[in-house]
């Protein structure tokens, strides 16, 4: 099982905040999570392939290739400023 949480905009664009998914190897990256969400529908799809959405593993941050293993969190993002 993995988690994945959904922070900031997305959280209130997707109307969720966390859930869980069985892990299996078709899940084995970041880029295979956001495809596999992105089937959900052209929203998830837009949000989802957007390169300014960010991702992280297990609270660090993480590109397309992070793998992803059974257990695993999966949180993406908006981009974040400071100021």
């Amino acid at each position: 099982m993995i988690t994945i949480r959904y922070f900031a905009s997305l959280r209130d664009e997707f109307n969720i905040d966390s859930e869980a998914l069985d892990w299996n190897k078709k899940l084995s990256t970041v880029a295979a999570i956001k495809e596999s969400l992105s089937i959900r529908d052209a929203k998830w799809q837009n949000t989802l392939n957007n390169k300014s959405v960010l991702s992280a593993v297990n609270q660090k941050m993480a590109d397309n290739n992070a793998s992803i293993t059974d257990g695993d969190e999966i949180a993406f993002f908006p981009p974040v400023t400071g100021g």
